[in-house]
């Protein structure tokens, strides 16, 4: 019998770099036992090109990641998820659309590296700065016990990951 693949959505409002960013290193880092997607509650339609620049740069493909809306994911058809993670706190205290599957959630927030000020570098700092944060937790998250970890112990380590350094604030989760 195989393992099962966990799909996966990260949610951030404009969906153009954090939720970016996190899709592409769990569908890299998760060894294949996960499927990650992103959306956002009012997508900027493009990706940030230093989240591109960050990603391509620490080795994370690029190719099809695409700013979309979260109602892509609630949609009849759409994968199912088993676990959706807001990234950043103004979509956690958004009213999430009914996610079939009733999926575990959690909220991870990063600061957001788009609203970084300065130079370019100034700028790209802030991104790799997300990347590296966003990474602690992925490897967390994917090193979880999964196929035996009960419901309770499971969203108290979610919530615990969400807490660790880099953490934007020390809200509950509330995906």
């Amino acid at each position: 019998m195989s393992d099962p693949v966990f799909n996966v959505l990260f949610l951030c409002t404009g969906n153009s770099a954090r939720s970016i960013i996190a899709e592409a290193v769990l569908n890299k880092d998760g060894g294949g036992r996960f499927r990650a997607y992103s959306a956002g509650s009012r997508p900027k339609g493009q990706v940030n090109p230093f989240a591109l620049k960050v990603l391509d740069r620490a080795g994370y493909s690029p190719a099809g990641l695409s700013s979309k809306s979260w109602d892509v994911f609630a949609a009849p058809g759409a994968p199912v998820m088993d676990f959706v993670f807001t990234v950043c706190d103004h979509a956690a205290g958004e009213a999430c659309p009914f996610w079939p599957g009733q999926p575990v959630t959690a909220h991870w927030g990063i600061e957001d590296p788009a609203a970084a000020e300065g130079t370019d570098l100034d700028k790209e700092a802030a991104f790799v700065t997300a990347l590296r944060y966003l990474k602690n937790r992925i490897n967390a998250f994917a090193n979880l016990p999964l196929r035996s970890i009960d419901g309770l112990a499971l969203n108290a380590r979610l919530r615990e990951i969400g807490q660790l350094p880099g953490a934007s604030s020390p809200r509950p989760d509330v995906a």
